[in-house]
């Protein structure tokens, strides 16, 4: 059923040396937190800037998943993560669930990690993550809703799935989405060869 979803703006200062976080919000779509459905989800960097480029804060990001997953009991059955965005299929375990509680713990384990590195070992990058705006001075994440899809039919999980793995493909980055060492690609091949595990257990089986 759905219920009325709230986005979460991570707004990242510091004071006295010490990073404080802010969390904002307002209403803005219903979010459909339905038991046993699976979600396609897209979300990006800020301005779709390249904050992904590096391996670093690739890292960042699958450690954050990992933690999103521990925390919430979601499987992870797809990822990729591209320069400037990324896109997830994932199933809440629990019958009761909040996505933009589940994608808050993502976005703000990455946001942190980021702006601790930078303060510390690259402080003029921080004008990178710059927004000039008083409320909010730093962000990692594009500020409005995320994409977001319910899914049941295991076709269209599917398709989505090798959407997902040839995102690399269609960008030039590489020839076969195997190829592509930030996705889910390898480990839907082989189990352990991948940098996160997945939960493909879970996964609905063809009909």
């Amino acid at each position: 059923t759905p219920s009325s979803a709230t986005l979460y703006y991570i707004t990242l200062t510091w004071d006295n040396e010490l990073m404080v976080v802010r969390t904002t919000y307002r209403k803005t779509r219903e979010s459909l937190n339905t038991e046993g459905e699976a979600h396609g989800v897209t979300f990006c960097c800020y301005q779709r800037r390249k904050f992904l480029s590096r391996d670093r804060t690739r890292q960042y990001f699958v450690d954050a998943l990992e933690l999103m997953r521990r925390k919430h009991n979601v499987h992870i059955w797809t990822y990729v993560i591209m320069p400037e965005h990324v896109h997830l299929i994932l199933w809440p375990a629990n019958a009761r669930y909040d996505m933009d509680a589940i994608l808050t713990t993502v976005k703000l384990s990455v946001s942190r990690k980021a702006l601790h590195y930078r303060r510390a070992e690259n402080p003029s990058g921080l004008k990178q993550l710059s927004t000039g705006q008083k409320h909010a001075p730093y962000r990692f994440w594009l500020a409005g809703a995320d994409y977001d899809r319910n899914v049941i039919q295991t076709k269209t999980l599917r398709r989505m799935v090798d959407y997902t793995h040839n995102n690399p493909v269609r960008r030039g980055l590489v020839e076969d989405p195997l190829d592509w060492k930030w996705s889910s690609a390898s480990e839907w091949e082989v189990e352990g060869s991948g940098p996160l595990r997945l939960d493909l257990e879970s996964f609905p089986a063809d009909t």
